[in-house]
């Protein structure tokens, strides 16, 4: 199921392509972002980028925060579609946020067999364990990929120097700060605990000028809210989930689209189903006004 972060991911790799593939050490070239709904098979998917390096290829960059045990499968299928509809090879590259997203699938190349025969078909694709990452490696890296610096192999002592480096930096060469700070809090939120977070940013003086973070702050807070006078229940979970989305559509929206005008602003308020949001949310990066999102409706 796509989560705030999802939205977050595309954007940072959208924003600056190059920057991941240096991360990766794949091949450079002029780079164009392709579309990802290739097939109704995979809902899912994270981000194509095509590379017209001297051998063109498709990089496939995948981000996950949980574990499934088809997620191999998934990728594989995915793998293939794009390698069929572009005629080009695609590179399968998985970045995982947290320890809970590994598991047996990851940690091994899909070999299909007929009974005891030789294997009919083998998928290969590369895992990056962020836990596992050095951190100098991302402190040091494309800003696009910065945000993924506190996920790294780092103790919790270290955090605060880490995101005063990343501070300096961010500051010094990014001209979107409030996005890549909003990034930074989110992908923090699949590992740390919010009060950790909220103390560690809270210093930032650009996180506290940032009229974004503050609302994402606020929604934090009262979806806590909801779940606790919810007591657990499905329904107030819900409530606060479709809050959460809510808020992180126009979020985002607002910075790629534009603010929404009155009427825009009271559909998008009258929706109650998470999953609808999730899809609006996915689809925003893919338009271009608010009437052709709100149009998928």
């Amino acid at each position: 199921m796509p989560k705030p972060y999802d939205i977050t991911t595309k954007y940072l790799i959208e924003s600056r392509p190059q920057d991941w593939l240096r991360l990766l050490g794949l091949p450079l070239g002029e780079v164009e972002i392709l579309d990802a709904d290739l097939s109704t098979v995979i809902a899912e998917a994270d981000k194509l980028i095509r590379v017209n390096a001297e051998q063109p290829y498709i990089a496939h960059l995948e981000m996950q925060a949980s574990y499934k045990p088809d997620m191999a499968d998934r990728f594989m299928v995915y793998n293939v579609l794009v390698g069929y509809r572009t005629g080009l090879p695609v590179n399968t590259s998985v970045f995982l946020l947290r320890p809970e997203a590994d598991g047996a699938v990851m940690r091994q190349p899909i070999h299909k067999r007929f009974l005891a025969q030789e294997p009919y078909l083998q998928f290969h694709f590369r895992v990056v364990r962020l836990w596992q990452e050095p951190v100098e490696k991302y402190l040091e890296g494309g800003l696009a990929s910065l945000p993924l610096a506190p996920l790294c192999y780092v103790h919790p002592s270290e955090l605060p120097e880490i995101v005063r480096r990343m501070e300096r930096r961010i500051e010094a060469e990014s001209d979107d700060v409030g996005a890549i700070w909003t990034a930074t809090y989110l992908l923090m939120g699949v590992r740390y605990e919010q009060s950790l977070i909220r103390t560690l940013l809270k210093g930032v003086r650009k996180m506290r000028e940032s009229v974004t973070y503050q609302a994402i702050l606020e929604e934090g807070e009262a979806i806590g809210e909801a779940r606790g006078e919810a007591r657990g229940e499905a329904r107030g979970e819900a409530r606060g989930e479709a809050r959460g989305e809510m808020k992180m559509l126009l979020l985002w929206g607002s910075k790629r689209l534009g603010e929404p005008d009155a009427n825009t602003l009271a559909t998008l308020q009258s929706i109650t189903q998470v999953e609808v949001l999730e899809r609006l949310g996915i689809r925003l990066l893919e338009v271009e006004s608010w009437g052709e999102l709100l149009a998928a409706l």
